[in-house]
């Protein structure tokens, strides 16, 4: 699925189902809880914490699916194209970045 087609079945998902769109900082605020959920789960995995039983039923995947949904949400209502977006960011690295990590030591 390429990146305008998913904010526009996002957009017919949400205008049909949904009814309508949160307002931006409500859905602003519904990415920072899934990015929780996806830091809960992840801690619990790769980190040293303790998985509890409620834990055990989440799943990575869906989470990270949450944020990618919300996110794509919030570009619709704040008008952007997250293709060109993404590829001026890859622009950007691409500049910034060239060498800086090849000729970190700390990588190697």
């Amino acid at each position: 699925m390429q990146l305008k087609e998913l904010q526009q079945q996002v957009d017919t998902w949400i205008t049909s189902t949904g009814v309508r769109y949160f307002n931006e900082l409500t859905n602003l605020g519904i990415l920072m809880e899934e990015v929780g959920e996806l830091s809960r789960i992840m801690v619990r995995t790769y980190g040293e914490q303790s998985a509890k039983e409620t834990d055990l039923k989440k799943n990575l995947a869906d989470e990270m699916a949450d944020i990618l949904w919300v996110l794509t949400a919030l570009a619709n209502q704040c008008n952007v194209d997250l293709e060109t977006a993404v590829q001026a960011n890859f622009e950007k690295k691409n500049a910034r970045d060239k060498q800086r990590h090849q000729e970190n030591e700390k990588l190697k």
